[in-house]
């Protein structure tokens, strides 16, 4: 098996793209079990999030991996596969890990260095875990991925320049506002993740009154009390509008919930402007509503072009050394890994070749006492284990270094072993993000 990431971001697709690609909760399960009755994968981790949507995949060829993952995203997303195609960076085996972690340490993230990727990335490995779609090496790869992303955030100051998307959206937000956003009336639609971390954010900025409105609207009270808040129910949304000026929309609506003639009835008469910051892909703002005056639309498209500061590049640099480390510790482990099969399969040759001339010698010689017929058969297998011990040592050793599948693939070939998944995979060009 070899590590396959396909994915798309806001660095490479616009987020009317990502809005069709975008995985839905519900929709996650099914999206699992399409990729693994693929013929090429056999475990699989879908991540999507407001800025990102990806397939971390263990395949058994890059080529047939690649198609069918692609096949299934552009199924999902209702569009062709070459249209799609230059929408997607891949990622193969070492390149693939090295993404894994940039992703978890924030190095990847829209606002460099938010510590929220972690939470999600998380919560697609539980899910995938949770529907039997990860195996030995994505379970592997996703608790070393979330070890580095703490170890990152732990040991430099990655995450000082912001906290989340929320919070470099409230920054946009307070641009288009001459007072600022303490003491701003304000709104968050939604109760899930996003919702409650917009609650939070806005809470410790000063903005208030602050209102929650959620579909479900038990989930809007609870979140709401812990924050001093207020609910609105679901249904009075439109009127609720009229009365704040900053809206954060955060839903995981496949529909937009704000649209155009909302947002017009809402600004009729305004004296100051309605700052929408749309957290949601699918947007939750009708593209149309931000070509109306005295609306403001923030959305993930926006964020991309304005949010160009990070943390300081000393910062970036020690995080980046840390996963340079890390991904150089788990390929060792992941040629380790892949010859212990080979090893094995050798042992079993040669515990089969020791059984079988046993037999012959039972056959040959009748007249030995079941006494000398075990000393001879423990006799025999000692020889065989002292003449394996050190080839195998040293298979493990060489195998751990850079280049050290060639030994692994050595073995087999000299052995005529038979190995599950042992198959040299096809040809891979030299690629990253493209």
């Amino acid at each position: 098996m070899n590590l396959l990431v396909v994915g798309a971001s806001y660095r490479t697709t616009p987020v009317a793209t990502l809005e069709r690609l975008a995985v839905a909760p519900a929709d996650l399960t099914r999206t699992l079990d399409k990729l693994l009755a693929q013929p090429y994968v056999g475990e699989v981790v879908v991540v999507s999030t407001c800025n990102r949507v990806e397939v971390y995949a263990a395949v058994t060829g890059f080529h047939g991996g690649l198609g069918d993952i692609c096949e299934v995203l552009a199924a999902h997303a209702g569009c062709a596969q070459n249209d799609l195609a230059n929408r997607l960076y891949v990622h193969y085996d070492g390149a693939a890990v090295e993404h894994a972690f940039r992703v978890a340490s924030g190095l990847d993230s829209m606002v460099v260095g938010e510590a929220q990727i972690l939470g999600q990335l998380r919560d697609a490995y539980h899910a995938a875990t949770e529907a039997e779609a990860t195996g030995r090496l994505l379970h592997e790869l996703m608790q070393q991925a979330l070890r580095v992303g703490k170890r990152a955030h732990s040991e430099t100051s990655i995450d000082r320049a912001g906290q989340s998307v929320v919070t470099a959206a409230l920054d946009v937000a307070a641009t288009h506002l001459d007072r600022g956003l303490a003491g701003r009336p304000a709104l968050v639609v939604g109760a899930g993740a996003m919702g409650a971390l917009s609650v939070a954010t806005l809470s410790r900025a000063g903005v208030g009154p602050l209102s929650v409105t959620n579909r479900g609207n038990d989930r809007a009270v609870r979140l709401a009390e812990s924050y001093g808040a207020t609910a609105v129910p679901y249904d009075d949304l439109a009127a609720a509008l009229s009365g704040v000026d900053v809206v954060v929309a955060a839903t995981a609506s496949t529909q937009p919930v704000l649209t155009r003639d909302m947002l017009a009835t809402a600004t009729a008469g305004r004296r100051t402007p309605l700052v929408v910051l749309d957290l949601a892909v699918p947007r939750d703002v009708e593209p149309a509503a931000a070509e109306l005056p005295g609306v403001e639309v923030v959305d993930i498209d926006n964020l991309a072009t304005v949010l160009r500061d990070g943390p300081a590049a000393a910062d970036q640099l020690a995080v980046n050394r840390i996963v340079t480390t890390e991904v150089e510790g788990f390929l060792s482990w992941l040629r380790g890994a892949d010859v212990a099969p080979t090893v094995a399969a050798l042992r079993a040759r040669a515990d089969d070749v020791v059984t079988a001339e046993l037999r012959r010698l039972a056959q040959r010689r009748p007249d030995l006492s079941a006494e000398q017929r075990a000393e001879v058969a423990h006799t025999v297998h000692r020889v065989v284990q002292r003449l394996l011990h050190s080839p195998t040592v040293r298979a493990r050793q060489l195998a751990a270094e850079p280049g050290g599948d060639q030994y692994t693939a050595l073995l087999r070939e000299l052995f005529d072993l038979e190995v599950p998944g042992s198959a040299q995979a096809d040809s891979v060009p030299d690629i990253g993000e493209r």
